[in-house]
């Protein structure tokens, strides 16, 4: 058996990361395909999202999600409804996804705060949707008002956050306790 150098040792670990990051980039894409027919119909990418960053800690799972939304960016259709590309993200609605990203930041800060203790991690995901909601609707309010005309944050809280908060809600509690469930019998 050889030794490794510390060199090789990092260049190693390097790789499995990048690895476990390409892996949950592809699950939110996966997840993002997955639309549940309700009233308001929702797809399970707000749950992939919160999912890599308790599987795979805050900078992974940050970068994963990074990396979806790049992959998105560059015209790979792996937002919702098979869509991808830049107009996807310029649309009204592309500001959700971009809030994905500093969702991730969000649960990150409060893992280098606070540690990965449960009630950190549980109150950082319900912080972190509602900066997603925050910046998706400013984003919509904008967008929407340049291709339309002026629209009411009551009449965009409506559309685009009230109808997904509980479904949303239940997404951050099924990756919660599935996440755990993943890093007790995996070691990532």
């Amino acid at each position: 058996m050889t030794s490794m150098t510390p060199s090789q040792t990092s260049q190693k670990i390097t790789t499995l990361d990048m690895a476990y990051i390409g892996l949950f980039a592809v699950v939110i894409a996966i997840c993002s395909w997955i639309s549940i027919p309700t009233v308001v119909p929702f797809t399970l990418q707000t749950f992939a999202i919160f999912l890599a960053v308790t599987v795979l800690g805050g900078k992974r799972g940050t970068l994963s999600v990074i990396v979806y939304v790049l992959l998105g960016a560059v015209g790979l259709p792996v937002f919702s409804g098979f869509k991808g590309g830049i107009g996807a993200l310029l649309n009204t609605t592309g500001g959700y996804i971009i809030g994905f990203i500093f969702s991730a930041f969000v649960i990150w800060a409060f893992e280098k705060a606070l540690g990965k203790k449960t009630w950190a991690l549980i109150l950082s995901m319900v912080i972190a949707l509602a900066v997603c909601y925050a910046f998706g609707t400013a984003w919509f309010m904008v967008v929407y008002a340049k291709n339309v005309g002026a629209v009411g944050l009551s009449a965009v809280l409506g559309w685009c956050v009230i109808p997904f908060i509980i479904p949303d809600l239940a997404k951050i509690a099924l990756a919660f306790i599935l996440g755990g469930r993943i890093s007790k019998a995996v070691t990532l």
